[in-house]
C-alpha cells in the first residue's frame, strides 16, 4: 500500500480543557517521568515496602489479551524498581466483571478501557480520579478531556481512535471538501465503470451506525448533546432535535436506498470493507482499524478529512483508552505509582501503539508515530473531533438514534416525524 498524498483540513477543537489540579503526581523516590532509578541498589526493597504499606505487594491488572502482553516489559521493571509484583490479567468482559466485582472486594487494582466507560463506572462508584499533574500536559487536550468526567480526571490515556475517510486514489485523484463532492466524484467512478459503489461505509442491519455518519450531522450543527459550564456534556441538553437534526434526517432519506442510493442499508460493516479492498468504491468512511487489510491489498490511498453536509465542521466522536483505578484497589499507593510514573512513560506508550495501532495519546510518542503519514491523517481529523460522550445517558440514545437512521436510510417515513419521534422517546428515557 502506498499512501499518495494526505489532505488535512483545519483542526479547530470543539472543546477547551477543563482546568485540571496542579498539585504534583505521587512521585516517590527513585522514580522519575521516565520510570528509572537512580537510587542505589538497596532502594527497590524500600520503595517496595513504603509502596506496599497497608496494602498487598501484588497489584492486579485486567487488559485485553494483546494489551497484557505488551505490558508485561513494564511490570517487570515496575517490580525489579519496586518489589511490587504486577499481576496482568487477560480479559474479555473487562468492564462488566469489573463493576460486578469491585464493590466485593474481589475486582483488581487497574483496568485498560475505553474513556466512555466513565459514566457507568463513576456510577457505580468503582473507579477512582487520578492526578496527574504536570504529567496532564505531556497529552493530547482531546485525550485528556475525553478522560475528565464532571470535573475530575479518572485515566491515563494511551491511544486515540477516530474515523477518517479512505479514497482509492486509483479512483479519485483528488480530495472532496463536501459530501457532496464526494457523492459526485463516486458516482462518475460508477457511471465511467471503475467502480460499483459511489460510497462505502458499513450500517448494522438493525441499528445503523449513527458512530460512523456522526461526522455528517455534526456538519449541519446537530451534536447529540451540548455542553454544561464545565465544558462537559450535559444530558439535560438533547441537541438531536434541532434544526440542524431535522434536516440531516431529510438527507438520510435523500441518500439512501429510496433516493441516491448512496448509504446503502444492505451493507454491513464486513461487507464495506470487502468491496473496498476489491476496488469496488473510492471510498471507505472507517478508522485505522482496517487499514492493515487496505495495506496487504495493494491499494493506493489517501486519508482525507471529513467531509460536510452543512457548514459546520465534521468532526467525529473520538475514543481514547487508557487505565483506570478501582476505588477498593487494596494498593492505591503502588496502583498509583504504576499508573502515574510507568503507564504515562514514552516506551509504553510506544509499545502498546505498536501493538495496537491507534495514534498515542502522549504527545511525544506521537510525533514518532505519526511520521506515518496514515497516522498523522488520523490524529489531525482527530484533533478536530470530540469525545463520545461518556454519559450513562448514552444507553438511553443508540437504539432509538441508529434505529430512526437506519428506517430513514432504508426511505420508511417521513424524515420531520420520524426524528421529532426519536427525541420523544430518547427525552423519556433519560427522565427515567
Amino acid at each position: 500500500m502506498k499512501v499518495t498524498s494526505i489532505a488535512a483540513g483545519p483542526t479547530r477543537r470543539h472543546f477547551t480543557i477543563a482546568a485540571l489540579g496542579t498539585a504534583g503526581a505521587l512521585i516517590l523516590s527513585g522514580c522519575g517521568s521516565s520510570g528509572t532509578s537512580s537510587s542505589p541498589a538497596s532502594a527497590p526493597a524500600q520503595e517496595g515496602k513504603n509502596l506496599a504499606e497497608g496494602g498487598s505487594s501484588t497489584i492486579t491488572l485486567w487488559a485485553d489479551n494483546a494489551r497484557v502482553k505488551v505490558l508485561k516489559d513494564v511490570a517487570a521493571k515496575f517490580k525489579a524498581e519496586t518489589g511490587i509484583e504486577v499481576k496482568l490479567v487477560g480479559k474479555d468482559t473487562v468492564r462488566e466483571d469489573f463493576i460486578t466485582q469491585v464493590p466485593t472486594g474481589k475486582g483488581p487494582d487497574l483496568i485498560v478501557g475505553a474513556h466512555d466507560w466513565l459514566g457507568q463506572l463513576v456510577q457505580n462508584g468503582v473507579v477512582a480520579p487520578v492526578e496527574l499533574g504536570d504529567k496532564a500536559k505531556l497529552f493530547e487536550d482531546s485525550a485528556m478531556k475525553a478522560m475528565t468526567y464532571k470535573g475530575s480526571v479518572y485515566g491515563v490515556p494511551f491511544a486515540i481512535e477516530n474515523i477518517g475517510l479512505v479514497r482509492n486514489t486509483a479512483l479519485v485523484s483528488g480530495p472532496a471538501a463536501t459530501f457532496d463532492e464526494v457523492v459526485t466524484n463516486g458516482k462518475k467512478a460508477v457511471a465511467d465503470g471503475k467502480a460499483a459503489y459511489p460510497f462505502l461505509v458499513g450500517l448494522d442491519p438493525k441499528q445503523g451506525d449513527p458512530y460512523h455518519l456522526y461526522p455528517l450531522q455534526t456538519s449541519l450543527g446537530a451534536p447529540v448533546f451540548g455542553t454544561g459550564a464545565d465544558g462537559g456534556y450535559d444530558a439535560s441538553k438533547l441537541t438531536l432535535g434541532n434544526t440542524g437534526g431535522i434536516e440531516f434526517a431529510k438527507k438520510l432519506k435523500a441518500w439512501g436506498d429510496t433516493g441516491e442510493k448512496v448509504l446503502n442499508s444492505n451493507i454491513t460493516a464486513d461487507i464495506a470493507k470487502e468491496k473496498f479492498l476489491k476496488g469496488e468504491s473510492p471510498y471507505l468512511l472507517t478508522g485505522p482499524w482496517n487499514i492493515p487489510d487496505i495495506q496487504k491489498a495493494g491499494i493506493n490511498i489517501a486519508i482525507d478529512p471529513l467531509p460536510t453536509a452543512g457548514s459546520e465542521p465534521a468532526q467525529p466522536f473520538i475514543g481514547v483508552n487508557g487505565f483506570f483505578i478501582s476505588s477498593k484497589s487494596t494498593n492505591s499507593l503502588a496502583a498509583t505509582e504504576f499508573a502515574v510514573n510507568y503507564l504515562t512513560t514514552e516506551n509504553v506508550q510506544d509499545a502498546l501503539f505498536t501493538a495496537g495501532g491507534r495514534p498515542p495519546a502522549l504527545k511525544t510518542s506521537f510525533q514518532k508515530a505519526a511520521k506515518d503519514p496514515v497516522v498523522a491523517a488520523f490524529g489531525k481529523i482527530g484533533a478536530n473531533g470530540v469525545p463520545m460522550p461518556a454519559l450513562p445517558e448514552m444507553d438511553a440514545v443508540w437504539a432509538d438514534w441508529g434505529g430512526t437512521e437506519l428506517a430513514l436510510i432504508k426511505g420508511q417515513g417521513d424524515p420531520e416525524t420520524a426524528w421529532n419521534t426519536m427525541v420523544e422517546n430518547i427525552q423519556k428515557k433519560i427522565a427515567k
